[in-house]
């Protein structure tokens, strides 16, 4: 029989798994934070953008106005586009530059289109629109914003749609563009209780945020997507639509928003409340998601959004009236959970506004910058040393019967070698 016991010992594992307690974000804790994890900032210094040019420079398009549709366009000059040299009609004529050009048009039916295609029509190239001398004053007047909100859940289709509006006061004056915006939002009801629907929105990670993934807000317990401004083709600011920040992206717009109508220091209060519904939209952010998975109802999977606006830069100028031309968003996150799979969570989220005296302003269009950074706070744990090792602790004598059996088994092999080597002296003595 074997005797004794055998023992094992390990060294700890404790360090290949973690989970990491969030901590509380306050205030005063966004500036330490930050220089400790934060990286250094892509914003540049706001300079003030030189006003728009009153007349036609080399290049520019010639602006046209249709009086019918009040609709103002450009003068367009055909070219030929590929191979082919099929016409293109949607080249715009630019100031100062001469050009000729000549393109192909097909028609399938050529004594038809003389009567209704407008490329064959000489009218439509001089009638109904009249070009602007030179380009119209940057004057955009905020008119009606029209939203529609459509609920529904499934296949169970539309539940309920309604429409909210946005008037403004409007002057006659020429010289000035109206813009109307129109949106249209599908949100999804999905029941809580019996006879009761919530207002949700598609999950952006569970329960963790996915990189890519739109961040959560609230505000007033309904739930958007985190939006920032937005520029027109023409560098304007644009309300809808805006961009959507995604996690862990790192954002930077910027746009012009136009302030000639109430460009007045009188109007400073007025003017404050134009830009910040500027730059955080029509829905101010009041709280932001934890986790991609947050509910609206879930109190604790919400923090509130810290504002600083401009009120403290106000108390230490002497400039007067000042008002925001740049939002900072910073988001501060972490992992946590197990290393083989962490998840992504808000630890809290600020709102800088930088701010300016209105005096600094002397142009109507006023330039606005918003910026989105992302700071990651992980605290990773320390590594392992190294793979666990196995420590053996045996009797000295463990192997005795091991080898008394190899003992006996090799004094066996001698003594059936010695018989076999006199069979073979025997064998040939008595052959002979």
């Amino acid at each position: 029989d074997i005797g004794g016991f055998f023992f094992f010992s390990f060294q700890p594992l404790a360090k290949l798994n973690y989970f990491e307690q969030p901590q509380d974000i306050k205030q005063s804790d966004f500036f330490k934070l930050l220089e400790k994890y934060g990286r250094h900032s892509f914003l540049a210094p706001s300079q003030v953008q030189p006003s728009s040019s009153a007349f036609y420079r080399a290049g520019d398009p010639i602006l046209i106005y249709f009086d019918s549709s009040s609709v103002l366009s450009t003068l367009k000059q055909p070219v030929k586009m590929g191979a082919s040299g099929l016409c293109v009609d949607g080249n715009p004529a630019g100031f100062l530059d001469s050009k000729s050009t000549s393109c192909t048009r097909i028609f399938a039916n050529l004594s038809k289109s003389c009567i209704t295609d407008p490329a064959l029509d000489a009218a439509s190239y001089y009638r109904g629109f009249t070009v602007l001398k030179v380009p119209i004053n940057d004057t955009i007047v905020q008119s009606m914003k029209v939203i529609y909100e459509i609920e529904f859940s499934g296949t169970h289709g539309i539940q309920s749609v309604s429409v909210r509006f946005k008037a403004s006061n409007v002057s006659g004056d020429s010289g000035s563009s109206l813009q109307q915006h129109f949106t249209l939002h599908f949100w999804v009801s999905a029941p809580v209780l019996p006879g009761t629907l919530s207002h949700t929105l598609p999950r952006s990670g569970n329960p963790g945020y996915i990189t890519g993934a739109p961040l959560l807000i609230a505000n007033s317990g309904a739930m958007q997507h985190m939006s920032i401004l937005q520029s027109e083709g023409d560098g304007s600011c644009s309300q809808f639509p805006r961009h959507t920040v995604q996690f862990g992206r790192n954002m930077r717009t910027g746009c012009k928003l136009s302030l000639s109508p109430i460009l007045d220091k009188s109007n400073c209060s007025y003017i404050q409340q134009k830009l910040y519904e500027a730059l955080q939209g029509m829905n101010r952010a009041e709280d932001l998601a934890i986790t991609g998975s947050a509910h609206s109802t879930q109190a604790e999977e919400w923090t509130t959004i810290l504002i600083q606006n401009c009120s403290l830069q106000a108390v230490n100028s002497t400039s007067g009236c000042m008002v925001p031309v740049t939002l900072e968003i910073q988001i501060l996150w972490t992992k946590v959970g197990l290393l083989s799979n962490p998840q992504a969570q808000i630890l809290g989220a600020r709102y800088f506004y930088q701010c300016r005296p209105l005096k600094f302003l002397r142009t109507s269009m006023v330039p606005l910058t918003t910026v989105v950074t992302f700071t990651d706070m992980t605290k990773w744990p320390e590594p392992p040393r190294g793979q666990p090792q196995m420590h053996w602790k045996l009797p000295f004598d463990i192997f005795f019967p091991f080898k008394v059996a190899m003992n006996l088994e090799g004094s066996y092999r001698s003594d059936l070698a010695g018989y076999f080597f006199w069979i073979l002296i025997m064998s040939s003595i008595l052959c002979f």
